[in-house]
């Protein structure tokens, strides 16, 4: 509906054209028969349903399609029959009458096919061996279109070979003024050449003879200009093509190319295939196009064209859709004096002149939708590629292949082709990190093969060397004019104010990925003005996304990011890390308090409400903390938080206890540093006290066992000056850890024992899990000391302190250490029950608890016989055991498995699990586990004949005998 307002009214329509349509649409149907049937509505407006044989126009198009086939075929007289019979199809002036500039430009459209097969009739015809015969109607077509050169060529050539030279040269004449006086130029140099042909009488201009009707050849075209016309002779040799030439390096995409080509195939019912390629700059968006559009072009033989929109080209604005039009229209040969000026009239023309054409187009650098909407045909037959950095959203229809970064596999092949086999070959390290270092962005990947054939003497590691200071890669990665950096600044530049803003602080975000609370915060705005602003650098491909929700910089565009500011450093950095680290203090508050509901509250104050995420359930809020946790302690490792003191340690502390259950305990420790300088600068004796014991336990299991104790002493020392019996009972827990795995037993069992004696009563109750924990100590020290029942009795009490408390992880842990006494006293049936309580709670513990418990399950399986389960359980435990378990952890599980291996003969292997259950505990000083190995490899020697035996036993005795373990309970096979 609004095409037929705007095609009756123009720029002015009434109030009540589209009812005054309407009235007229109903009566068109009443005048014509059948008209209710050949006007259908269709959704807002109107369609014509015509079949085969009922509109002239389309018999127009068919007979100058047999036309041209005849003509190819070489079947001149079929051909100029068939034009007959086309331009017999016209009665006058088409679409004659009021209308507006759509109506005007398509019935110029019209009237121009018309033209163009009357000029292409009379060469025909003049090529047949006609002349005279011609002149009369040629002078009635000049008369009324004076300024068309093709058919004044015509009439001179027709008027020559008549015998009429002085007439003919009259007519150059009169046209070459007329050129001057209307248009200022001069004919063209076509006409120009016939003008010199006739004064020297050439003979290229005599008249052929008139074809055998049997013979069917078309006869040669004298050179004066009576050539079959182009658009009767085959298409692929006088379509126009502007296409760039493809890459001849190009490499990799196979995937992409593949999902065009097939979008290319699929069957459209209405107006053109769109084939939209959309990704950031420099991912290789017009190399992919150009490639696609070569290994098409064959499928479209009327033309294949391409323009740059010029969306992202620097110090130029986007070029205006009327400008390309009228391009376009030129390359197709529609002469300029029938183009109008305004973008509706030139739209008109351009679709109507691609009317029954197969065409591919290549809009490249489009700027948005706006741009190619009005170039699109309307014709089915046609192809449209367009490339752009932003999603074209508003392009209806359109088939969306979005580019991002190359594989690595693809990368590597990319730099081959480009550097050669030899070169990558000698350093396939170097070049695979160049790659990486590169973001598997084509463009940079080219930009550094480009600096290194510009420097033959350096190496693919020398770059990578240079590549490594983020602070100067976009510099390295530049080539002449281009550059990443320079790529990057017109997507920046094409952007808002304010989106820009957005930009460079997104940049600041220490996460790898952002979401939209987190991003609220940084921008200092709404949570759905952050989505808005993060989906709209989306579009433009600056950010990418690869879970919903969730958005994330490209390498590179990271780095232009920061460069664009002062960084983390500058007055705008410190802001933004102020504000992130009020945000994420009260999401990691509020995932603890799910997580850690019996953790001790701390009244601190935390600064401004940020909306945050929901965090209703242990394992969104689990799942949350684990993907923020990267960025939080980059956040806490940056520089400038002076004035944050109460959030940094608030955000430490909370992020320490997610940390520790996840046994990330080098992390865990780096963070309770960031809380303790934080408290230090408080000078909160409390808080200081509280975060040495958290950095104690990280510490510990780190097996930094010295560092430990230092930290815990400490500790104890501050909650004495404040007379927090709390903080004094978890310090002397940390040192009864401590000094266990440092083998002095006796130390560890007295200070376990006050810990224990200290949350006697209220205390206790006030710290449950702490309680349950140093009573699960005093269950292993006695056990290291040989007294199991008194280790089976601490045991018991920590179980029964847990389901209390309903510690999952500490009560599995202590029904552990209940069947390691058990085994001590040889109850191994009894000890397999504690086991099953244990396991009964796995899924609820931490990995550390798990390996033990798995270890000592298959121990316990082992001596009853079951060499079946306790295989099953060695494998679980293995399996869980990474480089990242603790030291004290690994040496106790392996020192386990060994028995079992001992005392079913395969000696080998137990003294292998034992040598690396030594190598563990030696790298921590952790000495009990040092005794047991030494003593297993001992016993393992032995049996094997080594002499190195004795050396084992004799250390593994200085030890037990320093730390008072008896011989009893000295664990053997």
């Amino acid at each position: 509906m609004a095409r037929l307002v705007e095609a009756v009214w123009d720029e002015e329509p009434p109030v009540t054209a589209s009812h005054q349509i309407r009235k007229a649409v109903a009566d068109l149907r009443r005048r014509i028969p059948g008209g209710g049937a050949l006007i259908v509505t269709d959704g807002p407006g109107y369609r014509v349903q015509v079949g085969a044989g009922q509109l002239d126009l389309h018999e127009f198009s068919a007979h100058v399609r047999e036309a041209r086939t005849a003509a190819a075929g070489g079947r001149p007289q079929e051909a100029a029959g068939e034009l007959r019979a086309a331009l017999a199809l016209w009665r006058g002036p088409v679409l004659s009458g009021t209308g507006g500039p759509v109506v005007e430009a398509a019935a110029a459209v019209l009237e121009e096919r018309r033209l163009g097969v009357a000029e292409q009739l009379f060469a025909l015809r003049l090529a047949l061996g006609e002349s005279g015969e011609l002149v009369g109607d040629l002078r009635t077509l000049i008369a009324q279109h004076p300024l068309r050169e093709t058919l004044r060529g015509h009439l001179m050539l027709a008027l020559y070979r008549s015998g009429r030279q002085a007439e003919a040269l009259t007519e150059y004449a009169k046209v070459r003024e007329l050129l001057v006086e209307e248009l200022g130029i001069d004919p063209s140099t076509q006409l120009t050449k016939m003008y010199e042909d006739i004064l020297r009488a050439s003979p290229e201009l005599t008249a052929p003879a008139a074809p055998s009707p049997a013979a069917g050849d078309v006869p040669a075209a004298p050179a004066g200009g009576t050539a079959l016309p182009a658009g009767l002779v085959a298409p692929p040799r006088t379509a126009p093509s502007t296409l760039p030439p493809s890459l001849p390096d190009f490499s990799g995409r196979e995937r992409e190319v593949a999902e065009v080509l097939a979008a290319c195939r699929q069957d459209v019912r209405e107006g053109p295939r769109v084939i939209a390629v959309d990704g950031m700059g420099g991912c290789g968006k017009t190399a992919l196009a150009v490639r696609t559009a070569h290994q098409l072009a064959g499928q479209y033989p009327d033309g294949q064209l391409y323009v740059d929109l010029r969306g992202f080209t620097p110090g130029e604005e986007p070029q205006l859709p009327s400008v390309t039009l009228g391009g376009l229209l030129r390359v197709l040969g529609v002469p300029p004096e029938v183009i109008p000026d305004d973008e509706a009239g030139l739209t008109g023309l351009w679709r109507a002149t691609l009317t029954g054409r197969r065409l591919l187009f290549l809009f490249d650098n489009a700027f948005d939708a706006g741009q190619v909407l009005p170039l699109l045909p309307a014709s089915p037959e046609c192809l449209v590629l367009v490339t752009s950095r932003a999603r074209l959203v508003d392009l209806d229809g359109a088939e969306w292949v979005s580019l991002g970064v190359m594989p690595p596999e693809e990368s590597r092949a990319m730099l081959t082709e480009l550097l050669g086999d030899d070169r990558v070959a000698r350093e396939p390290d170097a070049a695979a990190e160049l790659a990486e270092l590169c973001g598997h962005l084509p463009l940079a990947l080219r930009l550094a093969v480009a600096r290194l054939r510009n420097r033959p003497r350096w190496t693919v590691r020398y770059l990578v060397d240079r590549l490594e200071d983020e602070t100067r890669r976009l510099d390295e990665l530049s080539a002449g004019e281009r550059s990443v950096a320079a790529t990057l600044s017109l997507s920046y530049k094409a952007m808002e104010e304010e989106l820009r803003a957005a930009f460079c602080l997104l940049g600041l975000h220490p996460g790898a990925e952002v979401d939209v609370y987190s991003a609220a915060a940084l921008l200092e705005t709404g949570v759905r003005d952050a989505e808005d602003m993060l989906e709209d650098l989306l579009d433009m491909h600056l950010l990418v996304q690869n879970e919903p929700g969730l958005y994330a910089f490209h390498d590179l565009v990271r780095t232009y990011a920061l460069s664009l500011g002062e960084g983390t450093q500058g007055p705008e950095g410190q802001a933004a890390d102020g504000r992130l680290i009020g945000y994420y203090t009260g999401a990691t508050e509020a995932a603890c308090a799910l997580l850690f509901p019996s953790r001790r509250s701390l009244d601190l104050a935390t600064g401004p409400v940020y909306a945050l995420p929901p965090l209703r359930r242990e394992d969104r809020a689990l799942e949350w903390f684990d993907r923020e946790s990267a960025g939080i302690r980059t956040l806490l490792a940056r520089e400038g938080k002076e004035g944050l003191p109460q959030q940094v340690f608030a955000l430490a502390r909370n992020a320490s206890f997610h940390l520790n259950l996840r046994g990330r305990f080098a992390e865990f420790e780096a963070v309770c540093r960031a809380g303790l300088a934080a408290s230090r600068s408080m000078d909160d004796i409390q808080l200081i006290s509280r975060t040495l014991n958290n950095l104690g336990v990280a510490r510990w299991k780190l097996g930094r066992f010295v560092e430990a104790v230092e930290a815990a002493e400490e500790a104890i020392e501050g909650a004495r000056r404040t007379g927090d019996v709390g903080d004094e009972s978890i310090g002397l827990g940390l040192l009864g850890l401590s000094h266990y795995a440092l083998g002095n037993l006796a130390s560890s069992y007295d200070y376990t024992m006050q810990a224990v004696r200290a949350l006697e009563g209220q205390a206790g109750a006030k710290l449950p899990q702490q309680r349950a924990e140093d009573l699960s100590t005093v269950s292993t020290v006695c056990t290291a000391l040989g007294r199991p029942q008194e280790a089976a009795e601490a045991a018991r009490r920590s179980i029964a302190v847990s389901r209390q408390s309903h510690a999952l992880d500490l009560e599995a842990s202590a029904w552990t250490g209940l069947a390691l006494a058990q085994r001590a006293m040889g109850s191994f049936a009894e000890a397999r029950e504690s086991l099953g309580q244990a396991m009964a709670l796995v899924g609820s513990c931490s990995t550390e608890t798990l390996v033990l418990t798995l270890a000592v399950s298959a121990e316990i399986c082992d001596l009853l016989g079951d060499t079946e389960r306790a295989g099953e359980y060695e494998a679980r435990v293995l399996a869980l055991v990474t480089p990242t378990t603790s030291p004290q952890r690994r040496s106790r599980v392996d020192n386990l498995l060994a028995l079992g291996h001992g005392r079913r003969g395969r000696d080998e292997e137990a003294l292998r699990l034992h040598e690396r259950a030594l190598s563990a505990a030696e790298g921590a000083g952790y000495r009990v586990e040092m005794a047991h190995a030494l003593n297993g490899m001992a016993a393992a020697a032995e049996r094997l004949g080594h002499l190195e035996a004795a050396g084992h036993r004799e250390r593994a005795e200085a030890l037990f005998e320093a730390m008072g373990v008896p011989p009893h309970a000295r664990r053997t096979v």
